[in-house]
């Protein structure tokens, strides 16, 4: 498990390196079976390899995260130094990271990551970072501790802005009745709209806010 971790971490963390290696790995397993075989065609392994390279560019870190998530063990780390490099992603410079990883068993590990090669679960389509000096939750593989996954729905600065994205559908339904307050059908999506969030979120968000859709709920009436 040990090598496959840092075969994925490897992937992750140097998706451009990978390129190369992943086609000369095809080009390798292609001669090795054409020449077993007697067959040419093998060679195409090389165009295959070119591929994965390139979708490795774009899904190593994902690949990690999912890796990391199913056989890695509950640990928690603080970013310790955050720096800005010359390339950009999205015209948005990325950023490197140093962090200290705290392993399940109380012993302290240093790691290195940076925007692009960041792994996170669950995974989606988007980069959300922890901030400096804040602690997060993470997996981490036993024996090859610098393969780390940011747990970002279970940490407080992925729940924060879980609890920010739920406000939109209860803002957006208080806007539509404050635009006909004797409107019975949005009066009614309100309501429903404040029961969701409090039960999804009142023991994530903040208290004030959990008070005020509350009171917000008991004058909508039944």
């Amino acid at each position: 498990m040990t090598a496959l971790a840092a075969i994925f971490y490897f992937l992750a963390q140097h998706s451009l390196w990978s390129l190369p290696l992943l086609v000369l790995a095809g080009l390798a397993a292609g001669a090795c079976l054409a020449r077993w075989l007697g067959h040419p065609a093998w060679y195409a392994l090389g165009i295959a390899g070119f591929v994965a390279g390139m979708a490795n560019v774009f899904t190593g870190s994902m690949a990690n995260a999912l890796f990391v998530n199913a056989f890695g063990r509950y640990g928690s780390a603080v970013i310790t130094h955050a720096e800005q490099t010359s390339s950009q992603l999205n015209e948005q410079y990325v950023w490197a990271y140093d962090a200290v990883l705290k392993t399940a068993d109380g012993r302290d590990v240093k790691f290195h990551f940076d925007t692009l090669s960041a792994s996170l679960y669950p995974v989606r389509n988007e980069i959300e970072l922890p901030p400096k000096g804040e602690r997060f939750v993470v997996k981490y593989m036993p024996g090859f501790e610098r393969s780390v996954v940011i747990m970002r729905d279970e940490s407080p600065f992925g729940r924060r802005r879980l609890v920010q994205r739920a406000r939109a559908p209860v803002e957006r339904a208080r806007a539509q009745l404050a635009a006909s307050p004797g409107n019975d059908g949005f009066r009614q999506e309100y309501r429903q709209a404040l029961q969701q969030f409090l039960g999804t979120y009142q023991h994530d968000a903040p208290p004030g806010l959990v008070q005020q859709y509350r009171t917000e709920l008991q004058a909508t009436g039944s």
